[in-house]
This record gives C-alpha cells, sequence and structure tokens, in this order.
C-alpha cells in the first residue's frame, strides 16, 4: 500500500471531525487564496504557523502527513529549484550560461517550497477528516448558484469527489504493478534518468487497464443501486450548522488580520 493519504479519510474523533463540510471545504479555500496573498518572511511565518496548527488540530501523527507529502517532495524542490535558478534579482551569486543563482531567487524558491508544501498540508487536513460523500455535498451546496444556469451541479461535485477518492487508489495500484514488476527483475533505481523513464513505459499499460476496470467497477455499482443523479434524490445525513463552525470562521478571521498586518510591514 502507498503512503499517500490525500484523498483517503481517515477516522478521528477531534472537533475537526465534527466541523461542518462545508465550513472546512470554504475554509480550506480561503487558505489558499492567503497563501498568494503572503510577501514577506513574516506573512509566510504566519500562514506556516497557521498550516501546521491545522494539521496538529487533526489529531493525527505528523509522521502520517510527512508520509503524505514524502512522494510529491521531489516535483516540488524541482519546481523551488526552477524559480530559484531562473530568477535574478538582489545579490548574485553565482552565473553560467542561462542559470543565476542570487538573493532573490534563493528567497523566492523558498517561498514556492513553503506555498506547495502548504497547499499540499492543508487540502490533505480536508480529506482525511471528511468523507468522500460528505465532501461531495458541500461540493454541491457551494455550487448551488450555478444551477441557474442549467448547470448540473450535482454531476459535477460527484465527479470531484470521486477524481479525490481515486488518488490513493491509483497510488496503490501503481505500488502493486512496481512490486509485480521488480518480483520479474525489473529495476526502477539503476541508470540514468532516461533509463529510469523507460523503466516506467511497462508500468503505464496495466495501470491504465487497472483504472478502466476500478471505473467500470464503480459505474457498475451505481447502476446496480438505481443512481439517476442528484436531482430527486433524499438524503440520509443533512448537512447542519453548530456551534463548532464558528472554529473556522475565528480561524480565517485571525488569519486575515495577521496576513494583512504582515503585508503593511
Amino acid at each position: 500500500m502507498s503512503k499517500i493519504i490525500i484523498g483517503r479519510y481517515l477516522p478521528g474523533s477531534t472537533f475537526v471531525y465534527r466541523v461542518d463540510p462545508r465550513a472546512k471545504l470554504l475554509t480550506t479555500f480561503y487558505f489558499i487564496i492567503m497563501i498568494f496573498l503572503a510577501t514577506n518572511w513574516q506573512g509566510y511565518l504566519a500562514i506556516t504557523i497557521f498550516g501546521l496548527a491545522a494539521v496538529v488540530a487533526t489529531g493525527l501523527k505528523a509522521k502520517a502527513f510527512w508520509d503524505g507529502v514524502k512522494p510529491m517532495i521531489w516535483l516540488i524542490l524541482f519546481t523551488a529549484l526552477m524559480q530559484t535558478f531562473f530568477m535574478a534579482g538582489g545579490t548574485t551569486y553565482w552565473h553560467w550560461w542561462i542559470f543565476t543563482l542570487s538573493s532573490e531567487g534563493i528567497i523566492n524558491g523558498i517561498y514556492v517550497f513553503l506555498r506547495f508544501s502548504l497547499i499540499i498540508l492543508v487540502s490533505t487536513v480536508m480529506t482525511v477528516t471528511t468523507k468522500p460523500l460528505e465532501i461531495a455535498d458541500a461540493m454541491e451546496w457551494i455550487l448551488k448558484p450555478l444551477k441557474l444556469f442549467k448547470v448540473n451541479v450535482g454531476m459535477i461535485s460527484l465527479v470531484i469527489s470521486i477524481a479525490l477518492r481515486f488518488v490513493p487508489t491509483l497510488f496503490d495500484q501503481t505500488v502493486k504493478i512496481m512490486n509485480a514488476q521488480r518480483s520479474r527483475g525489473a529495476d526502477f533505481n539503476d541508470g540514468g534518468l532516461i533509463k529510469r523513464a523507460k523503466s516506467v513505459v511497462p508500468m503505464l499499460v496495466p495501470l491504465f487497464i487497472d483504472s478502466l476496470e476500478v471505473a467500470l467497477d464503480l459505474s457498475t455499482a451505481m447502476e446496480s443501486r438505481g443512481y439517476k443523479g442528484s436531482d430527486g434524490r433524499t438524503r440520509y445525513r443533512i448537512l447542519t450548522w453548530s456551534k463548532v463552525d464558528l472554529v473556522p470562521l475565528f480561524y480565517c478571521i485571525i488569519l486575515t488580520i495577521l496576513m494583512i498586518t504582515t503585508r503593511m510591514l
């Protein structure tokens, strides 16, 4: 099994689990917006503290979140390094051809690394503390105004929630296929970058076939249960606001005040 936890619900008993999924989804979107409003180290320090506070509030072990971020750490590092070596400004420490290492580039590389890491963390907090059906209901509620334009909001929210749920499933299938290939003598860590890329090609066909089989099984299960879309469906669980939903509201208010203050420094 892969250690990816984004898109995978993990049972818990902290207050974060009792927060309405609509409040959690709106807070997640708002937090991501606040990340892009940070412009200095004070702002990034504040947003990092608030992101880590959300992780701690879940009551889950920090190692679980690290295991979830670790598979994507190389992509984050690559993006940060691109920002570091292709942005000039401030004091120049090293230059060769199109690559430049400067003080502004280093600072922006660190900011990009923090930005992507925090986006993954808060998205993971949302998915591990909220069931997929609750995420679908929250998305449908948020997108409800689009019904005025004859948009099938229920189907959009269902597709998005299924896509989130497929993330850990696809990673699990990838790990199984890689283990099967290794048992036949395949080596994914030997050779240079080109050789490693070629060794991944034989994985794509079985992974694509497995993905199609999972999708077909899911569609068959939905048809056998008479699923015809969200129109006219009754709900077993009704989303209701409660006092605990005030916590995300205060969270957003305090974060907003801090971000405005740090931008004025």
